[in-house]
């Protein structure tokens, strides 16, 4: 391997918009990074997933197209 041409893995702090920080290594030069969402406030790792009602937007898209766009064309 040839000297010098990697660059230096540091210690940096992660903090997340929720407030919680977490020491990780990076290659990058600054010694902190900013992320919108992490494990502690994720709704897939806390639990509070919410599921969306794919049966209320087809039922919301029949009801402004009138149900006809699902209808077959009747022959002449």
């Amino acid at each position: 391997m040839r000297d010098k041409i990697h660059p230096k893995y540091t210690d940096i702090e992660v903090t997340c918009a929720c407030g919680e920080t977490y020491k990780t290594r990076s290659t990058i030069k600054d010694d902190k990074i900013r992320v919108d969402i992490c494990a502690g406030c994720h709704p897939f790792y806390t639990g509070k997933q919410k599921f969306v009602d794919s049966a209320g937007r087809v039922e919301k898209f029949q009801k402004k197209f009138g149900g006809s766009y699902f209808a077959k064309p009747t022959k002449k």
